[in-house]
């Protein structure tokens, strides 16, 4: 917060949240991770750009698609086991073009 002794100042706090970019434009990464899972496959989907709630919807899809469990969290998506090229398909079927 800032302090100011001008009587006129308006303080308007900064918002994070990013509008969701459309499905076309974003740039999403599919990747394989084992490290620091317990020896556990999971399927991460990176590189959404746009609101939390935006990214739950579309894990969920994905989870529901692929028959497992996972999890939304710090921007990625987690998908318990190697899904790589079914999400790829999924994903691109769904509009999301950029997806490699």
């Amino acid at each position: 917060m800032v302090y100011s002794t001008n009587p006129d100042f308006n303080f308007e706090p900064e918002t994070d949240e990013v509008d969701t970019l459309p499905k076309n434009q974003q740039k999403l990464r599919v990747n394989i991770e084992k490290n620091g899972r317990g020896g556990k496959t999971v399927t991460l989907v990176k590189g959404f750009v746009g609101h939390e709630d935006d990214l739950k919807a579309l894990g969920k899809l994905l989870k529901t698609k692929c028959g497992v469990g996972g999890s939304v969290k710090d921007g990625e998506i987690l998908i318990q086991g190697d899904f790589k090229e079914k999400l790829i398909a999924l994903l691109k079927a769904e509009g999301y073009t950029n997806t490699k």
